[in-house]
């Protein structure tokens, strides 16, 4: 069973239908017992992130992602969902976030627009990893935000250019994020939510 986070931030229907585009069934809830039963956890989020963070912690649903994460079960962030996953945000303040993952959300600066809203091309950090299985190099994404992950780019599969390199997909063990929103991504968002499920089985 694979679980979509409900914890009121984020476009849970569309994520849902994303994924049942891919061939994953999901669940959308909040329900204490259906998460620590899942197999996998998917993290959406949309808007800023010291308000999401606030979600989180008053849904209670922490403990029971670290829980899952704890077990080595498959956690998956989409878009602001993938910010949450790490140590903290610099979005107007300074906010503690999950920490799953080292680094620090900042600003995007660039000489492009800000947000940086719309399709841009995947580059391949490690090319064999399991998640970029069908899709190709320099393939086209949708992306919509103003802040990025800036770390080591260890846990970076795939990055995009804006200016600057922008981590677009991440893995660590068992956790998995994408910047971009694959559910609004065409083929090639769904072939890589394919992938996934295919590494979850």
């Amino acid at each position: 069973m694979n679980v979509i986070l409900d914890y009121d931030v984020g476009n849970l229907d569309s994520v849902k239908r994303g994924f049942e585009r891919a061939g994953i069934e999901t669940i959308v809830t909040k329900d204490v017992t259906l998460i620590q039963a899942a197999t996998s956890l998917i993290l959406p989020g949309v808007g800023a992130f010291n308000e999401a963070m606030k979600s989180l912690k008053k849904s209670g649903l922490i403990p029971l992602i670290e829980a899952h994460v704890k077990n080595n079960k498959p956690l998956f962030g989409i878009c602001l969902g993938m910010q949450l996953l790490y140590q903290q945000s610099e979005e107007n303040g300074l906010y503690d976030g999950l920490g799953f993952l080292k680094g620090t959300i900042k600003p995007i600066q660039t000489s492009f627009k800000v947000p940086h809203m719309g399709w841009n091309q995947l580059k391949f950090e490690k090319p064999s990893h399991p998640l970029l299985k069908y899709i190709k190099e320099n393939d086209y994404v949708y992306f919509v935000h103003s802040y990025y992950v800036a770390s080591d780019f260890k846990d970076v599969v795939a990055y995009t250019d804006y200016g600057i390199n922008i981590p677009a997909i991440v893995a660590e063990k068992n956790i998995f994020a994408t910047q971009f929103h694959p559910e609004k991504s065409a083929e090639v968002g769904l072939k890589i939510l394919k992938a996934f499920g295919e590494m979850i089985e």
